[in-house]
């Protein structure tokens, strides 16, 4: 299994202009999922802002790509329930931002066909942090129409990356498209 932070979904037919526009960013990888990439990149941050730096400047560049999501966390997994357990705690350092939020998580599940369950999957982890929330003592309201925040999983195979979005960034970072 490849390390990686950012998951990019292609636009067909332009898979090779999208390789071209990435690889100066770190390790490109083809994965076995139909115009899905990964990248592992130093900093996620940076590599965002320079590429949207980079689309700014040269438009054209940006019909490659159809959708660019970076994770600040990653972990590996064997069975649903196993996804689950690592899930729940890749979001409990996530709690207290989302305290007085609208939010809701988001999943883009590649492989684990009849397995894993995005929807399913969306609910339970929505589910996990309004509880974590209470017991807190503080409230936050799942919210699809009009989210303060958006919690993005994305799954390749068997590993997953999870990353937390303000509205704000992704006003800033349209490629960034998790509904």
């Amino acid at each position: 299994m490849r390390n990686w932070n950012v998951v990019v979904t292609v636009r067909e037919p332009r898979f090779a202009q999208a390789w071209h526009l990435l690889a100066p960013y770190g390790m490109l990888h083809k994965t076995e999922f139909y115009n899905v990439l990964t990248l592992q990149v130093s900093d996620t941050a940076a590599f965002l802002q320079d590429l949207h730096r980079q689309l700014g400047q040269q438009p054209e560049l940006g019909e490659s790509v159809a959708r660019v999501v970076p994770v600040s966390t990653r972990f590996e997994f064997q069975s649903p329930a196993a996804f689950e357990e690592q899930a729940r705690a890749a979001l409990v350092p996530w709690v207290e931002r989302l305290a007085g939020q609208r939010f809701h998580v988001r999943m883009h599940r590649r492989g684990f066909k009849g397995r894993l369950s995005s929807q399913e999957e969306e609910r339970f982890l929505d589910g996990f942090l309004l509880q974590c929330l209470a017991e807190r003592g503080a409230t936050a309201t799942v919210d699809f129409d009009d989210p303060d925040m958006i919690i993005a999983v994305e799954t390749v195979g068997q590993q997953a990356g999870l990353s937390l979005w303000s509205r704000e960034a992704l006003a800033r970072y349209p490629l960034v498209k998790l509904d």
